[in-house]
């Protein structure tokens, strides 16, 4: 363990590099639906529901829409599944595609494995429907193996109504950064104002910047999106230490720092910024660990683990440090 912390920390101590736009942010609007419905699977292998009353009025109203006259009470069979079936709509999803669809057993049935789904609405928040599922499902995985109360259907559903917004003709558009920063959004408008050669774009708070169409892209909304997502950006990120104590892990953001302390930590001492050469040795049976005073959290870190410092006693100098005011960034532990 203490081995996988010098190496997380020496890959945490590079600098950031520069990100795709694309990759930092998204265009609002342009974002996908989940869509959800009710159905029933038939076909299985005595593995179904045992007699319950509303997978019953479902066989029952599925047969009366075949033009076949049943009562519920007559119904037992365990061959049949109510299930629950969830899929997600892609942004500008066209009439005629396929969905990719997971379904999940709503009773106590054991398995779905050889059944078929009947035909199902599935639908948005809104309650519309927009596609329609059908077909043979295929058991699902899990970590501990055939996980055979979900199941995938692979194209299992046909969307059956255009989604999508006009963006070629848009004059204005909107991107939200998936985490907001003033610094990163300044930087956002800067590239981008550079890229077109005019004051187009502006930050209406830490997580928003609006684009403006300039008049070589007016009717060109999407190659004025394409051009602009593939922009790199050099993403700020807040000074922060997260630690996991059950796994002993620890990860270092970028721009962490420590000033001058000395710490006491059992026959462990800690200085930054003390007198003496950096470095870590042992006196006398203890171990003494001496910083400059440029240095960061990561090589007190890696300092303390080639003194052989647990995990367990890492997380608690940290937070030690922390109370004292001496290490800027968050300390958040898991």
């Amino acid at each position: 363990m203490i081995r996988g912390l010098i190496l997380l920390c020496a890959l945490l101590s590079i600098q950031a590099q520069a990100a795709r736009l694309k990759d930092i942010a998204n265009i609002r609007g342009v974002r996908s639906n989940q869509l959800v419905g009710y159905g029933v699977v038939v076909g299985l292998n005595g593995s179904g529901d045992s007699k319950s009353e509303f997978t019953n009025k479902s066989i029952e109203r599925m047969l009366d829409r075949l033009g076949v006259k049943v009562q519920g009470k007559d119904i037992s069979s365990k061959s049949v599944a109510a299930v629950i079936v969830t899929a997600d709509l892609p942004p500008f999803a066209r009439s005629g595609n396929k969905l990719d669809i997971t379904v999940s057993t709503l009773g106590d049935a054991s398995s779905l494995k050889g059944g078929t789904l009947i035909q199902t609405p599935l639908r948005a928040a809104d309650q519309q429907v927009y596609a329609v599922a059908q077909g043979s499902v295929v058991v699902g995985f899990s970590g501990a193996g055939v996980h055979e109360t979900v199941a995938r259907l692979p194209n299992g559903a046909m969307i059956e109504r255009d989604i999508g917004q006009e963006f070629a003709s848009r004059k204005m558009f909107r991107l939200t950064l998936h985490n907001p920063d003033f610094t990163t959004a300044a930087r956002v408008v800067k590239v981008i104002n550079k890229e077109l050669a005019g004051k187009y774009s502006s930050a209406a708070d830490a997580g928003t910047v609006d684009v403006v169409s300039p008049p070589p892209y007016e009717g060109k909304g999407v190659e004025l999106l394409a051009m602009i997502e593939s922009l790199e950006i050099n993403p700020d990120q807040a000074a922060r230490v997260v630690v996991n104590e059950k796994t002993g892990t620890v990860v270092i953001g970028a721009g962490v720092k420590i000033s001058k302390v000395a710490i006491s930590h059992g026959d462990l001492t800690v200085k930054v910024g003390g007198d003496g050469a950096a470095g870590a040795a042992k006196k006398d049976g203890e171990r003494i660990m001496v910083m400059e005073d440029s240095a960061n959290v990561g090589d007190i870190v890696k300092a303390m683990n080639r003194l052989g410092v647990t995990p367990k006693d890492l997380i608690t100098i940290l937070q030690s440090i922390k109370a004292a005011g001496a290490l800027h960034g968050d300390l958040e532990i898991l």
